[in-house]
């Protein structure tokens, strides 16, 4: 059964696995901050060459399997498998949300 997710997280899985990049722009604020591998990216133009970067690495599926709420902090627990070293792994994925869009993701 899959999770009920916020709308723009929701967004943001199906560009991970695949949907269109562009669209980042709809589900994160344009001074967005995403951590990941201990790297910033800031606003739409980083974290689309960012998650085009990820994308163009690795073939990867990401398969949410637990959702936490606290306020406008969402923590996401997903499945990621692919062909990268150490597949499959398990990662949190801790947005912050302001409004309908993400602020702040950091990957763990």
């Amino acid at each position: 059964m899959p999770l009920s997710l916020p709308h723009p997280i929701s967004v943001y899985f199906s560009i991970s696995n695949g949907a269109d990049i562009a669209t980042i722009k709809h589900c994160f604020t344009a001074d967005a901050v995403v951590i990941d591998e201990g790297k910033i990216h800031r606003g739409h133009a980083a974290i689309e060459a960012w998650q085009r970067a990820v994308q163009a690495a690795f073939d990867y599926s990401v398969e949410p399997i637990q959702v936490l709420t606290k306020g406008n902090r969402v923590t996401v627990t997903s499945n990621v498998v692919g062909n990268f070293p150490g597949s499959p792994v398990v990662l949190k994925h801790a947005f912050g949300l302001v409004g309908d869009k993400i602020n702040t993701l950091e990957i763990v």
